[in-house]
């Protein structure tokens, strides 16, 4: 299966990287309610950092920020377990069907090249940061010198030419 899309069902919600238990049932090839009985009966291995359900609220913001159909806004009538990198690492441990055992390595190996795009752009960022603040440095510099040409010299009283009637 391409990365991508394992990608695309990737989601941001609780400040953390997550795939919505729907989704992983398809990837998986099983019935998302099978998926989540089996979190269910192994509930002990899924802690609140591993595994969460989505308040009503997260689920209408989910709704409106990233339902891309109609489809994808109907197809959720209650609130789905939302798995992180650790969870979807713990789902192997429960669902034990060979596909599921495939696409989880899968999965996880898409996780980490996130993690290094995310690693790089980083480093990206903070040399561009450090370019910024070295060429601030030099225009400004540059910028004093051109305000010194560009302002007016200061005006002297000039001294009057030219005949002066009534001077002695």
């Amino acid at each position: 299966m391409p990365d991508e899309v394992i990608i695309n069902k990737i989601y941001v919600i609780r400040g953390q990287k997550v795939m919505l238990d729907r989704d992983l049932a398809d990837l998986y090839d099983v019935e998302t309610r099978r998926l989540k009985e089996q979190v269910r009966r192994n509930i002990n291995r899924f802690p609140e950092e591993f595994m969460f359900e989505l308040t009503k609220e997260e689920l209408e913001e989910w709704r409106t920020q990233y339902a891309s159909s109609n489809r994808d806004v109907m197809g959720i009538r209650i609130a789905p377990f939302v798995f992180t990198e650790h969870g979807i690492l713990m789902l192997s441990s429960v669902l034990s069907s060979e596909k599921a055992v495939q696409m989880n390595i899968q999965i996880i190996k898409t996780f980490v090249q996130l993690r290094k795009i995310a690693n790089n752009y980083e480093e990206i960022m903070a040399k561009i940061r450090q370019m910024e603040s070295q060429t601030n440095e030099q225009f400004s510099e540059i910028y004093k010198v051109l305000q010194n040409l560009l302002s007016k010299p200061e005006e002297k009283p000039r001294k009057e030419i030219g005949y002066k009637a009534g001077r002695k």
